[in-house]
C-alpha cells in the first residue's frame, strides 16, 4: 500500500457539508475533501447509486491519532442512527469510516467494540471501494456559505477552530 494512504481516512456523518466544515479544524488535520464513498460511479453524475456522504481526511499521526480523531468524529454524530443525521434522511446519510488500510479498520473497529455502549453503535467500518470528490459547489460549503443548512449545532461545529 501507498504509505501516504496510512494518513487518509474517510468519515460518513450524514451531510458532509457540516462534517467537513468540523474536521478540517481538527489539530492534525492536514486537508479535507468532500465526496461519496462506496457507490458504483466514478462520477457524480446521475442518479443515487449507493454512495455514503463522506469527507477524505489527510492527517497527520504525528499530531492526531485514529482514536483521537474517532472521538471527534463521534462528537458530531448520532452513532445509533441508521440512515439519519439531523434532518437529513437516507442511505447515503449513514455513519461510517472508511479507509483502504486494513490497519485503520482493525483500529476503528477496536475504537468502537471498547465503548460502553458497543451493542447499540451502528457506524459502519468498510474497507474504501470507491471514491468520487464531490462538485466544487460543495467543497467548503459552510466556508463559503455560512448560511446555508447543517444539521451540527453552530458552537459544536466550530469547536476547535482556533481562527
Amino acid at each position: 500500500m501507498d504509505t501516504r494512504e496510512q494518513n487518509i481516512i474517510y468519515f460518513a456523518g450524514g451531510c458532509l457539508w457540516g462534517v467537513q466544515e468540523f474536521l478540517k479544524y481538527l489539530p492534525g488535520v492536514i486537508s479535507t475533501e468532500a465526496g461519496r464513498a462506496n457507490g458504483t460511479s466514478k462520477t457524480t453524475n446521475g442518479e443515487y447509486d449507493g454512495y455514503a456522504e463522506c469527507v477524505k481526511v489527510i492527517f497527520d499521526p504525528k499530531v492526531v491519532s485514529l482514536n483521537s480523531l474517532f472521538d471527534y468524529f463521534f462528537e458530531i454524530i448520532d452513532p445509533y442512527s441508521i440512515n439519519k443525521q439531523g434532518d437529513d434522511v437516507g442511505p447515503k446519510y449513514r455513519t461510517a469510516i472508511y479507509s483502504k488500510s486494513q490497519d485503520h479498520l482493525k483500529i476503528a473497529s477496536n475504537y468502537i467494540s471498547q465503548r460502553s455502549d458497543a451493542d447499540k453503535v451502528v457506524v459502519g467500518v468498510e474497507l474504501l471501494t470507491n471514491y468520487v470528490p464531490s462538485d466544487p459547489e460543495h467543497q467548503d460549503r459552510l466556508t463559503n456559505h455560512p448560511d446555508d443548512y447543517c444539521h451540527i449545532p453552530f458552537e459544536l461545529l466550530y469547536k476547535y477552530k482556533t481562527s
